[in-house]
């Protein structure tokens, strides 16, 4: 049976041995994507994730993708790119126009899972000093990045785009630079795909997971406007 949510009680999601197997990790349907709730499900280890015609689903897969900082693994080719240093890195400058660009439909897919709705709550969530965007620009122009969510020593990654190729991997190398800087101590990538595999995440059960999260969420972070003093080497 799967868990409906009311919208009047935030802190009702239940345990997450309840998730299904299959799919893969759904927990519960309903409630909304308020700051409060939203905010609960991320300290539990619960992201939303659902089309524009779905009720909100959330979800809480095992095993979970994640990347440890000191793990993060750069190839040659993306090694010599970022040393050009053709690009600059801004952080928190244009957030919502990352969730948009990453929101664009693709070609490996014909929806999004970034709904309007998604778009204004972790609006909402950047105003407060908790969501973040790190975002790779050349020549005065947005050409990839990335968002997530920032809880204590907690960083988790929720979406990334590119529209010039490694884009979006330029951005990552930073944030993941800088997050080791500031001794966060993981970063969630939700679901594996060979494209953060590159970059050296991989799956941990559900309760490792949930045993890093409880040493990592309640320690001082960086809540406010970020800004980084990480600067690859050339």
């Amino acid at each position: 049976m799967i868990h409906w949510l009311a919208t009047d009680q935030v802190e009702n999601f239940p345990p997450l041995s309840a998730a299904l197997l299959e799919p893969n990790g759904l927990l519960a349907v309903g409630g909304d994507l308020s700051p409060q709730r939203l905010i609960c499900a991320y300290r539990c280890g619960i992201f939303p994730w659902f089309n524009d015609e779905d009720p909100i689903l959330w979800w809480s897969p095992d095993p979970r993708m994640v990347l440890f900082p000191n793990e993060l693994s750069i190839s040659r080719s993306l090694h010599k790119l970022l040393k050009k240093h053709q690009y600059e890195i801004r952080t928190d400058v244009s957030f919502r126009e990352v969730m948009q660009a990453c929101a664009e439909p693709r070609k490996v897919q014909a929806g999004t899972w970034i709904t309007d709705e998604m778009i204004d709550a972790y609006t909402t969530l950047h105003q407060m000093g908790i969501a973040h965007s790190v975002e790779t620009w050349m020549n005065g122009v947005l050409v990839g990045g990335l968002y997530g969510i920032a809880l204590g020593k907690m960083f988790y990654g929720e979406s990334m785009f590119s529209r010039v190729s490694d884009a979006s991997k330029i951005a990552f190398v930073h944030l993941v630079k800088q997050l080791e800087i500031w001794g966060f101590g993981m970063i969630d990538c939700q679901m594996k795909t060979r494209h953060l595999g590159s970059l050296g995440a991989r799956e941990i059960s559900r309760d490792e997971f949930m045993l890093q999260l409880g040493n990592l969420i309640d320690v001082p972070g960086r809540s406010g406007t970020w800004h980084f003093d990480y600067a690859y080497p050339g």
